[in-house]
């Protein structure tokens, strides 16, 4: 049985390691997945198994788009990719989220070559009987150094609850 949980401080070592094994996801400092895990817990899900963190959504709201859920991060570990965990992180934070605020859009930023988020981004849209607009966000020159694609933004609503 998978139970959904705000994330702690004390996760933050979990979180950071199934961003890191996912070869997929942009890897930021430990400490900032510490800091996820106790400033932003009321905006982030985890997914947990028999005691063991086993995905998680990192997400804010912006400061000027209070009716939006910005997710930053969506990633679950790769022995349970595939059984929709992911789409159940999003709806599961979603419907806590709108027990305080009323959200009407997701927002997240992905790159071309990530056709997993992609896809999930879409799906969810189709669930929820939706739009997904796509729009570029930020231009891989805006990167430092080489080899960061470009990052599109995937706005998802609005969504009714």
């Amino acid at each position: 049985m998978i139970e959904f949980r705000k994330p702690t401080a004390d996760d933050g070592k979990e979180m950071f390691r199934i961003v890191r094994e996912s070869k997929v996801l942009d890897v930021n400092s430990e400490y900032s997945y510490l800091l996820w895990g106790k400033y932003f817990s009321d905006t982030s899900i985890l997914a947990v198994s028999d005691n063991e963190v086993i995905g998680f959504i990192s997400g804010f709201i912006p400061p000027d788009q209070a009716d939006t859920l910005f997710i930053w991060q969506v990633a679950v570990d790769g022995s349970f990719k595939g059984h929709g965990i992911a789409t159940k992180l999003i709806a599961q934070l979603l419907a806590r989220v709108n027990k305080e605020r009323s959200i009407e859009f997701i927002e997240a930023t992905v790159t071309p070559s990530n056709i997993p988020s992609r896809r999930l981004f879409d799906g969810f849209a189709q669930k929820n009987n939706t739009k997904c607009v796509v729009s570029e966000c930020f231009t891989e020159k805006q990167f430092s150094g080489e080899g960061h694609e470009a990052e599109f933004t995937f706005r998802i609503g609005p969504i009714f609850n």
